[in-house]
């Protein structure tokens, strides 16, 4: 089997996120660390160039035997699930595998908020952040010559809150989520080890992503893990590297056995993530300005982002692709969570 190569960084949580799945499904990989402005201790000049500079960045050969850069890790475990058959994340169940689609986009775009929020607003997390990336661009730099760097990125970063929405009237909202977030999870292994059973899904990368950032490096938001769910904390080591875990099909939960505990995430959703998403898909199809919108009590604000004006689309077109049956089901199983605004277009 070729080796596939991944273009990213360990402060990248989709990198991480892309690195635990190849090492679960057993897919071998060569890692190549991206170095902040195209400049790092490894060298990747050699690879095409994607259109959007993202990471990670995976490259997959076309029939012409060339490098083909791809950037969105949701699209790309797609592929990945197509072209390798063992080990999948995605679901057979048509009813699971859209919940774990809804699941990890609300990780890939919504927790992603706290992530970049923790990272950048508060102190010793701009400390911490600011000497370790710029790491990544030499190892061997004296803390003089690392001095540019560091606040090259520092400032950039903060300079962008405004992108994921975080701002001193948002605070209270994203930093609520993420607690709640930890006690949903923490409160549903009970169950299972994982969101769909005892398997990971696309969803388990997902949050396992974002969170080796949160509960795992920044400051803030890890001490908040250890206080409220020190078992999310030993979930994120133990996905690291799930190689050695065997699996079967019989290790998905059955559709009729979703749980309660599992079903809160969805109101975490429902509540937060889609009245944004929605508000966000207006305004940037109406060419507004901002996206204003109230959650819990309190008003989310931001710039549009045409993104996730695109996340919304891909969900609608997901719940499509179900047949009547499967659509009543989830329709019945999000009822009164939020999560049913998606489709019926209040």
């Amino acid at each position: 089997m070729e080796r596939i190569i991944v273009k990213g960084a360990p402060g990248s949580p989709y990198t991480r996120k892309m690195l635990s799945l190849l090492r679960y499904r057993r897919l071998p990989y060569n890692f190549l660390l991206g170095g902040l402005f195209d400049k790092g201790i490894m060298d990747t000049s050699h690879l095409p160039k994607a259109k959007v500079n993202l990471m990670p960045t995976i490259y997959f050969k076309n029939k012409l035997n060339e490098l083909v850069p791809m950037v969105d890790s949701t699209f790309i475990i797609r592929k990945l699930e197509n072209l390798y058959i063992e080990r999948a994340v995605v679901p057979k169940s048509p009813v699971l595998k859209f919940l774990d689609y809804l699941l990890e986009d609300f990780a890939d775009e919504w927790l992603t908020k706290a992530t970049f929020h923790y990272r950048w607003t508060y102190d010793q997390d701009i400390k911490k952040a600011g000497f370790t990336l710029s790491r990544w661009r030499s190892l061997t730099d004296d803390e003089e010559k690392n001095k540019v760097i560091k606040n090259m990125i520092s400032e950039r970063q903060i300079s962008r809150l405004y992108v994921v929405g975080s701002n001193k009237t948002t605070l209270e909202i994203i930093e609520g989520s993420y607690k709640r977030i930890l006690k949903i999870m923490d409160n549903n292994m009970n169950n299972s080890p994982y969101l769909f059973g005892n398997r990971p899904s696309s969803s388990d990368f997902a949050f396992y992503g974002q969170l080796t950032q949160l509960a795992a490096f920044d400051p803030t938001p890890m001490k908040l893990a250890d206080d409220i769910a020190p078992r999310v904390v030993a979930w994120v080591g133990i996905m690291e590297d799930l190689s050695g875990l065997e699996v079967t099909d019989k290790d998905w939960v059955k559709d009729k056995n979703l749980s309660e505990s599992f079903r809160n995430m969805f109101y975490e959703i429902g509540n937060t993530y889609i009245p944004v998403l929605k508000a966000n898909y207006d305004a940037v199809y109406n060419n507004d300005k901002e996206v204003n919108v109230e959650i819990h009590q309190t008003l989310w604000t931001q710039k549009p982002f045409p993104y996730q004006a695109k996340c919304l689309n891909w969900l609608k077109g997901e719940y499509e692709l179900l047949e009547n049956n499967h659509k009543k089901f989830i329709d019945s199983f999000l009822y009164e969570t939020g999560c049913e605004l998606l489709f019926n277009g209040k």
